[in-house]
Order: C-alpha cells, then sequence, then structure tokens
C-alpha cells in the first residue's frame, strides 16, 4: 500500500475513532486495527497511534473542560494514580499471558453490555461524596491504569462506567475519563518517542485526523448527553467482545 492511499485508507478510520473514543472510549480498537491493515509493525501500530490519539484526547479534554464537565482535583488525583498503575501493569504483562484477562472478560463485557443497554436507575447507583469519592476515585483510575498498562483495549470505556458507578453524571465521567487518559497517554507517548517506535509521517497527519474527531465527538456528547453516551458505550463493548474472543481463538 503506497503512502497516499495508506493516508485515504487509514485517515477517516482515525477520524472514527477520535469520534468515538471522546463519546465513550475504545477508539483504539478501531486505530489500532487500521494501522495494523496499513502494514505497520505492532510496536510501530502502537507508537503511532499513541501519537495520534493523544492530541485527539486533549482536545476531548478541553472541550469537556469548557462545557464544565470536569472536576479538575479529582481529575488530577485519579490521574496521577492511573500513570502508576500503567507502569506497574505494563511490568505484569511481560511476565504473564494477557489471554489470562481475555479469559476473564469474556465473562464480564456480557454483563457490562446488558447494564449499559438497560441501565439502572439513579437511585439503584452508589452515590459517593467527600473524601470517599476521591479515595474509590483513585482506586478506580489505579486498576484501570493497572489494565492498560496490561492488556489496554477498552480502558476508557471501563472509567466512564466506573466513575458513573460512583454516583457522577455520565457526561461528567465522560469528561473525567478523558482527563484521566490524557495523563496515561502522555506518559506513554514519551516512552514511545524514546524508543524510536512512532511513524511520524503517518503520525502527523493522523493526529489532525484523531483531532478533528475527537472535537466533533465531544462536541456531540456535550451537546445531547446519555442519549449520545450510551448507545456508543454499548457498541465499544461489543467491539472489544469481539477483539477479546479473535485473540484467543
Amino acid at each position: 500500500m503506497g503512502y497516499p492511499d495508506m493516508l485515504i485508507f487509514l485517515l477517516p478510520l482515525i477520524a472514527l475513532a477520535g469520534f468515538i473514543d471522546s463519546i465513550a472510549g475504545g477508539g483504539g480498537l478501531i486505530s489500532l486495527t487500521g494501522y495494523s491493515v496499513a502494514g505497520l509493525s505492532g510496536a510501530c501500530s502502537l507508537g503511532t497511534n499513541k501519537f495520534s490519539s493523544t492530541f485527539g484526547t486533549l482536545i476531548s479534554v478541553i472541550s469537556y473542560a469548557r462545557g464544565g464537565a470536569i472536576r479538575w482535583p479529582l481529575a488530577m488525583l485519579s490521574s496521577a494514580f492511573a500513570i502508576i498503575g500503567s507502569h506497574i501493569g505494563a511490568g505484569i504483562a511481560l511476565r504473564y499471558s494477557s489471554q489470562i484477562l481475555s479469559c476473564m472478560l469474556l465473562v464480564t463485557l456480557p454483563v457490562l453490555t446488558v447494564l449499559t443497554i438497560v441501565r439502572p436507575r439513579p437511585k439503584s447507583y452508589l452515590i459517593v461524596t467527600g473524601t470517599h469519592l476521591f479515595l474509590l476515585s483513585a482506586l478506580l483510575a489505579f486498576l484501570c491504569g493497572l489494565y492498560d498498562g496490561f492488556y489496554g483495549p477498552g480502558t476508557g470505556m471501563f472509567l466512564t462506567l466506573g466513575f458513573t458507578a460512583l454516583g457522577l453524571p455520565l457526561i461528567e465521567s465522560a469528561g473525567l475519563t478523558k482527563a484521566v487518559n490524557a495523563a496515561s497517554n502522555i506518559s506513554a507517548l514519551l516512552t514511545f518517542l524514546f524508543s524510536g517506535s512512532i511513524a511520524f509521517q503517518i503520525a502527523v497527519p493522523a493526529a489532525a485526523a484523531s483531532i478533528l474527531g475527537n472535537f466533533i465527538g465531544s462536541r456531540f456528547a456535550l451537546r445531547y448527553g446519555d442519549r449520545a453516551i450510551r448507545p456508543f458505550l454499548a457498541v465499544v463493548m461489543i467491539m472489544l467482545y469481539l477483539e477479546v474472543v479473535l485473540s484467543i481463538v
């Protein structure tokens, strides 16, 4: 696949990935598949994807922040714990097979999908405030960071569901998720930069496409709220489930 043809194939996919990622997380399932199909090696796909998605995520953070959907003290604490968890998860991944977690996801993902499509009433959620909210949010971010370093796909989706379960409105959960993702993405991006695993001739135009997709998606979510986010969460969980099944087969 020549360079112009590769960009014609990739850029719409990256924009779509950014759109979905800004709403529900999980856009990496689309973008990573696109880079692999385009012929990039495993490490180069990860590095190039991290470069483009980082810039797109930052645009989402700005949009959600301007819409008043990010609680910054909570976001800063959660981001710090997500980064710590991500580093530990990467170390675990070097010792154990990710198929262990894949088998676990085969059981948990269908349950999460049903709970997202048929959402319980708000009163059934665990409403947490004050210090407990900070502590549980930090724990959630750490665990999701651990998962992100160990396996990865769907981290944003799990964060959004987790923050919602703690009692935060879904739109605030999405905004907080993007802030946490941005911190962990920047940390990972530095690693890929130092290792030389980024194809800049592809990553730079892909970053522009990711920015466009994230901008449109975040504005869409802010405008339509739960009605926009919930269906995309369900779609991402189904995509992740298929990805897990294919990784095991």
